[in-house]
């Protein structure tokens, strides 16, 4: 399974199959879905925007992760930074690199593609923290919740909800540059 680096207009190319591979790892309504078009579209023209792939053999898009440089302004942004104690705020958003997707299809996970795209889409990120939000339920049984605690993830802000959203959320961070996984480790 090929793993890609991919620029904004490759991002944008394979729109509807980014939105599918969301759709699918989700478990989402094919409505909600595809009203997140014109947001997911217009992240690629963010400062520090960074994506990857992982394609099957046959060019299928098997999973994608991208992000870009957090900036106050920005909606994810602003929501954090308010929920954020003032020195927090500074520690972990100042210089931050933010993830904003990273999914595989069902079909694929649980071989190491997910750990693949995050390590892939990390490595030489010129700024000195990530953060990422998850939802906070089913996290025992989420391989996502797996992988981001192996990978050093630590718990910024819990049960946070967005405007918009009934679920808790939970936002993690990390300092960079990401460390290579330990020998060994199982990759999920």
């Amino acid at each position: 399974m090929p793993l890609i680096h991919w620029g904004p207009d490759d991002l944008l190319r394979r729109l509807d199959d980014v939105l599918a591979v969301y759709g699918a790892a989700m478990a989402y309504p094919r409505d909600l879905i595809f009203s997140r078009r014109s947001f997911v579209a217009s992240h690629a023209a963010r400062p520090g925007f960074r994506a990857v792939a992982t394609l099957a053999d046959d060019g299928t898009l098997l999973g994608f992760g991208y992000g870009y440089t957090s900036s106050p302004g920005q909606w994810w942004h602003e929501q954090v930074r308010a929920a954020l104690p003032r020195p927090v705020y500074h520690s972990w958003m100042d210089d931050c690199f933010e993830l904003v997707e990273l999914h595989v299809s069902p079909e694929a996970q649980g071989h190491g593609t997910g750990q693949g795209q995050l390590t892939a889409l990390l490595t030489g990120v010129p700024r000195s923290t990530v953060l990422l939000s998850t939802p906070e339920v089913p996290r025992e049984a989420s391989r996502a919740w797996r992988l981001y605690r192996r990978l050093g993830f630590l718990d910024v802000l819990r049960h946070f909800h967005f405007p918009g959203d009934e679920r808790p959320f939970a936002v993690l961070g990390r300092s960079l540059p990401l460390d290579p996984p330990a020998p060994g480790k199982r990759r999920s």
